[in-house]
């Protein structure tokens, strides 16, 4: 949500010129943006008011749309356990991702946020939908000083034992794109718990050019939620068998999103290349 603001809020970008000094006054311009912007996102104030008309405008954007719902089963297998759930979606999916949720089942939707500017706003949107927060990283449950990981991942055990569906972005905060961490797989492992797995799209929208290819839904027009059936984490599960689930978990999210995307007529948002291939 932390891409809506940065982009929503860019004044445009750097003009084209062959003049040396025209180019200096444009970075200048740029630089003087940046820190307007920084200014505007770390203020409680303004951040709080913008949370709310956010999700407000979110709202509004999932009220007016004419929703398919495809796979409805797959979600009806882990509400109705009546027991707590990890729920997974990708980053860029994170504006409309409270329509994977059945408002009406017994587990409290909550979502995990980083501890970052761009956190803390995407904690007041989120609280503005009634979703409840955990502060934290998922990415990496050791830097317990940078990031509170492993705090976090106790408070999202405890969360999920108390009846919580713990969404999480995992491929958030930073990407790769569309590639699944490790982090959701052994907060399933510790508290086994299903993953459950879903992915939206819809027509009328803007799909920016940042790092996830986050999209910023207009009013009205079509849209669709996929499910794919959960991932169960074997409680013993060991180092293999937990990178095959993480494959296949990433496998069936992609497969959610691609669906999706086409059945609003695209256009299909692919993954990045893994990690290994990146530099190759």
């Amino acid at each position: 949500m932390g891409q809506i603001v940065s982009h929503g809020l860019r004044l445009g970008g750097r003009r084209e010129s062959g003049n040396r000094d025209e180019r200096l006054t444009a970075a200048s311009i740029d630089a003087s943006k940046g820190v307007m912007l920084r200014a505007l996102t770390s203020s409680p104030a303004v951040q709080t008011a913008v949370s709310w008309i956010l999700a407000k405008y979110m709202q509004f954007c999932a009220a007016t749309k004419k929703w398919e719902r495809r796979g409805r089963e797959h979600l009806d297998i882990c509400t109705q356990t009546e027991q707590g759930m990890v729920a997974a979606f990708w980053h860029s999916r994170i504006g409309l991702s409270f329509m994977g949720w059945d408002r009406k089942a017994p587990q409290t939707p909550t979502m995990l946020i980083s501890r970052s500017r761009e956190g803390d706003f995407i904690a007041r949107f989120a609280r503005n939908l009634a979703i409840a927060v955990v502060r934290g990283s998922s990415r990496n449950t050791r830097k317990t000083k940078q990031k509170g990981g492993m705090a976090a991942f106790r408070d999202m055990t405890r969360a999920i034992e108390n009846n919580a569906c713990m969404g999480l972005t995992i491929d958030g905060p930073r990407g790769p794109r569309q590639r699944a961490s490790m982090g959701v797989i052994q907060l399933a492992r510790t508290t086994r718990t299903p993953i459950m797995i879903f992915s939206w799209s819809v027509t009328h929208k803007k799909v920016f050019d940042s790092w996830d290819r986050f999209i910023l839904p207009f009013p009205f027009g079509k849209g669709v939620v996929v499910w794919k059936p959960p991932i169960h984490v074997p409680a013993d599960a060991d180092d293999a068998e937990m990178e095959t689930l993480r494959l296949e978990l990433e496998r069936r999210l992609n497969d959610a999103t691609r669906e999706a995307d086409e059945a609003v007529g695209g256009p299909v948002i692919e993954p990045a290349p893994p990690r290994a291939a990146r530099g190759s």
